[in-house]
């Protein structure tokens, strides 16, 4: 699982590649320290390059989501392929994100 951060000190884009399955899900929160750091701010998920994601993974962006919402922010998920928008819907994810193309 690759994770590039950018914080351009308005806005945090997060680029993830690869599969955020339970494996990687330890790893890949510590290394989203700071979008819950800067979670007053405007996040992008960029998800082009996301092959899968598993429940773990679905907790980490909830968890995302929740410290977004209480700081004031805001989550944007961006280019999801059609595998993780299916595994959205199915949970009920897809009514709680802003998902773009």
């Amino acid at each position: 699982m690759e994770i590039a951060i950018t914080n351009d000190n308005q806005n945090i884009t997060v680029n993830l590649e690869g599969r955020l399955d339970t494996l990687q899900a330890a790893e890949c929160e510590t290394r989203l320290a700071p979008v819950y750091e800067n979670a007053d701010k405007e996040i992008v998920m960029e998800c082009e390059k996301l092959e899968y994601i598993s429940s773990s993974g679905l907790r980490i962006f909830l968890s995302i989501l929740k410290a977004v919402k209480a700081k004031g922010g805001t989550l944007t998920l961006r280019h999801v392929n059609n595998e993780i928008r299916n595994i959205f819907s199915i949970t009920g994810f897809h009514k709680l994100f802003t998902i773009q193309d």
